[in-house]
């Protein structure tokens, strides 16, 4: 009898489409928010299932993985290749972020296709990434009886919130990590049509800028004009960081002009970025002064103000403040350093405060190192078959601008390993925000990609 092809179990995966669809749709119905206490039993719950349904594929060894003061992880193997073939680690996340006050034009946990798309809390971040995967191992299983190499899978449970406890099951668990390549799914595409390989990351600096002038707030009518008042004082020092544009006050990171050229024809144009980001009619996109605006969105530092404490109308009173802060998050381009990008800043809002009010910097926790990537070697020329086999045209080099901790832990306690890092995003996901939905084209390409990357993957020699 002859070994199936990767052509037939990718029928396979694509006759049981509907199948997996409703498979995902039945975990999305979880509402596993790992920021709100309230929802830890919805993630246990959903890692117990998900624990379940990997056991009844036939895998071993699926169990959830526990830690004290942790969200469980899902971890699960399957080693048909034997020591003669690789290992692949599948990474995903479980946990979902927050839907609480946004406006939902669907039920956010429960799943909708409309338009070619399936609207839910979770679908693109990250259930239909890693969903994806496991419909490909599905069908491998049916067609062929086992894999053609050894896998292993994660389900993190506490991605949204940083994964503060993934290295901790990295050095309570060790065995579930170790692995010749790492697939680690949890990213975009820069279109529905044109896959993306992610090979950089913005890492992330949180400062708290605190302007103080008075022991307690005073009348402003009988001291205002003369003593500073501390929430003027740090709307004028904060406006310092922002140039005419609107972007970070601060000389821009070099790139190479080879790079530059190479993004330029997958670079978001300002009408594309109006439509993706809901700009109102009258604002545009900022200028890009000959860099693609992907160029500033994954390669050069940013700043938001994520929090203040400045008066807000159910809290108003006629008074001169005594003191007032912002918290800023600032993306850490590739190439920049941390602590630099810090002493600049706190450079800029010390000098010549405003009012002479006084004026304290301090960092934040959860920070993390922005992330820069040569991929090559064999993992990577097998990848980028198994995307031209199913997308039609190979993986298009990608930035993401945010920052993702668990890549740059993975990053460091694994840099000798290739790390794929792909997904089932596109702009259009709305990750994060209101119907956040993927598009279904998207995740059955991702489903027959997956399929012949563990094909393409069963070939690689074992060191």
């Amino acid at each position: 009898m002859t070994e199936p092809t990767a052509d037939e179990v990718r029928r396979h995966a694509d006759g049981r489409f509907d199948d997996t669809l409703d498979r995902l749709k039945g975990y999305l119905r979880h509402p596993a928010i790992s920021c709100d206490p309230d929802h830890a039993e919805d993630v246990g719950r959903l890692a117990a299932l998900i624990r379940d349904d990997l056991e009844a594929l036939g895998f071993t060894g699926a169990r959830v993985l526990e830690l004290d003061g942790a969200l469980p992880c899902v971890a699960a193997d399957k080693l048909d290749g034997g020591a003669d073939k690789p290992t692949l680690l599948i990474y995903g996340h479980m946990d979902l972020q927050p839907v609480k006050g946004e406006p939902w034009a669907t039920p956010p946990h429960e799943a909708v296709e409309k338009n070619g798309r399936l609207y839910a809390r979770g679908s693109g971040d990250d259930m239909g990434g890693w969903v994806s995967h496991l419909a490909a191992i599905e069908a491998w299983l049916a067609v062929a009886g086992s894999l053609p190499l050894n896998v292993k899978l994660v389900i993190e449970g506490e991605e949204e919130i940083g994964s503060p406890n993934l290295e901790r099951y990295m050095d309570a668990f060790p065995e579930v990590f170790e692995a010749d390549v790492m697939v680690l799914t949890d990213c975009d595409n820069p279109s529905t049509e044109v896959p993306g390989l992610t090979v950089s990351l913005r890492g992330l600096l949180e400062l708290e800028i605190t302007c103080e002038a008075l022991k307690a707030d005073v009348h402003s009518g009988i001291w205002g004009n003369m003593v500073p008042d501390a929430t003027t004082a740090l709307v004028k020092i904060l406006a310092r960081l922002i140039d005419d544009d609107g972007r970070l006050a601060l000389p821009p990171v070099e790139v190479s002009e080879n790079w530059r050229q190479s993004v330029r024809a997958i670079s978001p144009d300002a009408d594309s970025v109006a439509r993706s980001a809901g700009l109102v009619d009258g604002v545009t996109a900022l200028p890009e002064h000959g860099r693609p605006l992907a160029e500033w969105a994954w390669r050069q530092s940013a700043v938001t103000i994520v929090a203040t404490t400045l008066p807000t109308p159910d809290v108003k009173k006629n008074a001169v403040r005594g003191k007032a802060s912002a918290t800023l998050s600032v993306r850490v381009a590739p190439g920049a350093e941390r602590d630099d990008l810090k002493a600049a800043i706190t450079e800029i809002v010390t000098r010549k405060p405003t009012g002479g009010v006084k004026v304290t910097v301090t960092e934040r926790r959860g920070a993390s190192e922005p992330w820069l990537y040569e991929p090559s070697g064999p993992a990577f020329e097998a990848a980028d078959r198994a995307y031209a086999k199913a997308w039609g045209t190979g993986l298009v080099h990608v930035g993401i601008g945010g920052s993702i901790p668990f890549v740059a832990l993975f990053a460091r306690r694994f840099s000798h390993l290739p790390l794929i890092l792909n997904g089932v995003l596109d702009p259009a996901s709305s990750i994060h925000g209101p119907n956040e939905s993927m598009d279904l084209g998207v995740f059955r390409k991702a489903i027959a990609t997956n399929v012949h990357l563990i094909d393409e993957l069963s070939r690689l020699a074992v060191d």
